[in-house]
């Protein structure tokens, strides 16, 4: 029972990711073409990655010779020890798993499979940092000497602070900030109050005036009613 039900939770997430056809994060301006690149003899080694999915940004280090350093959640690192298993492109559910139980590994890849058929844009964040990156070569060297397995948090330690930690000296997250700024701007909007207290009124008519419903339908509505 509970192998069908994380097959069917992976299975989900995955559909999820796969058919989600809005943009969690605003994305770079596709007026600054100078940015885009697919022809891998424009990059430098230490030049600093993104591809757009679906939901996110992926970032990553380049390293010359049509290799990529970059942050991905794998479980596959927890489980065996086979180089071989684990060098191969992770999967969907690899990756999945990998953020649920927040294990990740540093790894290499082409810039191929690093892409994976997204578009590359190349140093576009050296725009939003008031400090100079650094040069190009310690960049690539600071992602050589993180190689491996490492934890992750999807939101506090993830592949942006990887790069940026890399390229600027220190880590940081674009994306948290603007998703956290978004979940306060709901936080303090008290139309959520009004709609938690409705689903809550809602819970206890269809199931009845039973603990476990009514202690947290109040708890999340006083909650949010006193950070509004």
């Amino acid at each position: 029972m509970k192998n069908s039900l994380a097959d069917w939770l992976i299975f989900f997430l995955d559909k999820i990711s796969v058919v989600a056809s809005f943009k969690l994060f605003s994305m770079p301006d596709e007026s600054e073409g100078d940015h885009h690149y697919q022809d891998i003899s424009y990059f430098r080694r230490g030049d600093l990655l993104e591809v757009p999915r679906t939901l996110f940004v992926h970032f990553g280090i380049y390293l010359g010779n049509n290799k990529v350093a970059h942050l991905m959640p794998d479980i596959l690192t927890t489980l065996t020890d086979d180089k071989c298993l684990i060098d191969k492109v992770v999967t969907n559910k690899r990756l999945i798993l990998g953020v649920l139980a927040k294990v990740a590994s540093i790894r290499v890849d082409t810039v191929q499979d690093f892409a994976y058929g997204g578009t590359i844009i190349v140093n576009h964040m050296d725009s939003s940092f008031k400090t100079k990156p650094l040069c190009n070569e310690e960049v690539a060297q600071r992602a050589e000497k993180l190689l491996g397995a490492t934890p992750y948090s999807l939101l506090w330690d993830n592949c942006e602070h990887f790069v940026t930690y890399c390229r600027y000296g220190f880590p940081v997250s674009f994306q948290t900030d603007k998703f956290c700024e978004t979940v306060k701007r709901i936080i303090r909007d008290q139309r959520s109050v009004f709609l938690s207290a409705a689903l809550g009124l809602v819970l206890i008519l269809c199931l009845g005036m039973e603990p476990s419903t009514t202690l947290p339908s109040l708890f999340i509505t006083f909650s949010l009613w006193m950070a509004s």
